[in-house]
């Protein structure tokens, strides 16, 4: 019997399918070859009973031509898909940057008489310049649109099916991706502080022990409302998947996992204080109140003109150190070079280095990567045109180092950061955080819940969390947090980020 099935693309419709032989399918199409569209469940399945009694007569259904172009059957494919808008982004990056240009002006019967040789040519020739894992990734969605088509009968099979058995074993070590860098919560913690160090501002200390002391994606992360930060838990309701217009698409979290993350009362007293500091306000595009808003302006605005640190540190017979301390707002400098340093300030007109203009409301990927994380981490500022991969100039007082930019920074710094964790990404902090848990002997139910993993076997469905197991982890956690602040505070008593030099002082008070 033929049945409808429901799509969701253009406001909503049904086509029919129906049985064409063992495992294979049509969709009933009109004499052109264009998939029907029927506005109700029973005249769907109607038309594929209809087709049905057709192919049992010995018929062979109406199908395209064969002479159709595959870009025409690939841009009625793509119109019909109703998945996740990344998943969307993703299919059309690979389609119109790689399948298209390769057999796009084929035919149908063209593609079903090369077949397999000229998909493996393809396929090939792409590992000369990209990962296999890339290449793979292509594959993938050639094959499931050729598949499609083979189930409609515009082919008789799908040549981009790999046959089993086929090529050597060993090259299987081919396609094996890297493992994925981690740290440890020391690492977090550094890693965190310098983010802090960066972006001027104790936003991203706390973003950043927010990432790896929970686990949450980057994109949940950005997209994290003030009212789902809660006493000892942080509720994942939301993304904001960065699509590749620039529009930042608030979406459920990827494979919709909804979940509750148990964090310890340490991380919500940082997240709460956090909140009343920065008192945020909606934003434009969404008008949501989010936990973390991006570090520089929306727009790149005309550099500021006038002095600079370095002439008010001169002035005020201080370093360059001391004077990003004052301008930020620091507690660790004295009340008499305060007032000096800013005496300085006020009788020079600077203006520079202080928070007080408007920043974009988000963080991007890109940005974030370029200018906070990846200095962080590895001590290096990306390459990007026209500027090469370069080490991040610091002034070594105060501890861990000031970073300083503008004219001749190299020739102004004093040292340069040692990388902590090399190849670790934002997401790699998430891995860190399922390490951690695993160390830390923490029960599977839990550690999938925190993870939004779905459970996938019979055992699984029979394991449940209950508050010991909660109760447990955020002891844990908390010894370990509290072992790695120790740490930290033996490299060096204080710290020029303003929360993370309350922790130590407060812990030495202890």
């Amino acid at each position: 019997m033929g049945f409808a099935e429901k799509r969701s693309g253009g406001g909503g419709y049904y086509r029919g399918r129906y049985k064409i032989a063992e495992g294979r399918y049509g969709t009933v199409q009109d004499e052109y070859g264009a998939t029907i569209r029927f506005r109700t469940s029973r005249a769907a399945t109607q038309a594929a009973d209809a087709k049905e009694v057709e192919v049992r007569a010995g018929r062979r259904p109406v199908v395209a031509d064969p002479g159709m172009l595959f870009s025409v059957y690939v841009n009625q494919w793509y119109a019909e898909l109703d998945l996740a808008p990344s998943t969307m982004q993703t299919y059309r990056r690979h389609i119109e940057g790689h399948i298209l240009p390769a057999f796009g002006h084929l035919t149908m019967a063209e593609i079903e008489r090369e077949g397999r040789s000229r998909v493996a040519r393809w396929e090939k020739e792409g590992r000369d310049g990209y990962a296999s894992a890339t290449v793979q990734g292509w594959r993938k969605v050639l094959h499931v649109i050729l598949a499609d088509a083979a189930g409609e009968g515009h082919i008789e099979a799908n040549p981009a099916t790999r046959r089993r058995g086929r090529g050597r074993v060993a090259g299987r070590s081919q396609l094996r991706a890297p493992e994925k860098a981690i740290t440890s919560a020391l690492g977090v913690l550094l890693i965190s502080e310098r983010m802090a160090l960066l972006s001027g501002r104790d936003d991203e200390f706390v973003a950043g022990l927010t990432i790896g002391f929970g686990g949450l994606r980057f994109g949940e992360t950005v997209g994290l409302e003030t009212q789902y930060v809660r006493p000892r838990e942080v509720r994942v309701e939301w993304q904001l998947y960065e699509l590749d217009h620039g529009e930042l698409l608030r979406c459920p979290p990827k494979d919709d996992s909804y979940r509750t993350v148990n964090v310890p009362q340490w991380l919500t007293d940082l997240q709460l204080q956090h909140v009343r500091r920065v008192e945020p306000t909606p934003c434009a595009c969404h008008g949501f109140r989010y936990v973390f808003s991006g570090h520089r302006p929306p727009r790149k605005g005309a550099r500021q003109q006038g002095p600079r640190m370095a002439d008010v540190g001169r002035r005020a017979g201080v370093s360059v150190g001391t004077v990003w301390a004052v301008a930020h707002d620091r507690p660790a400098v004295a009340d008499e070079t305060r007032d000096r340093v800013r005496a300085a300030m006020a009788e020079l007109g600077y203006v520079g280095g202080l928070p007080d203009g408007p920043v974009a409301p988000h963080w991007r990927r890109n940005g974030f990567a370029t200018w906070l994380f990846q200095p962080a981490v590895t001590g290096w500022y990306p390459g990007k045109a026209p500027q090469p991969t370069r080490p991040v100039p610091v002034l070594a007082d105060p501890w861990p180092g000031v970073p300083i930019r503008g004219r001749n920074a190299a020739g102004r710094a004093d040292c340069c950061w040692v990388p902590i964790a090399p190849g670790l990404t934002p997401h790699g902090l998430r891995h860190s955080y399922k390490t951690l848990m695993v160390e830390l002997g923490t029960p599977s139910p839990l550690m999938d819940l925190h993870m939004g993993h779905a459970k996938t076997t019979v055992q699984q469905a029979y394991e449940h969390v209950t508050g010991g197991m909660v109760e447990q982890l955020l002891s844990r956690l908390t010894a370990v947090w509290r072992e790695a602040l120790a740490s930290r505070r033996a490299m060096h008593p204080r710290s020029p980020v303003a929360v993370l030099d309350r922790l130590l002082t407060e812990g030495e008070e202890r």
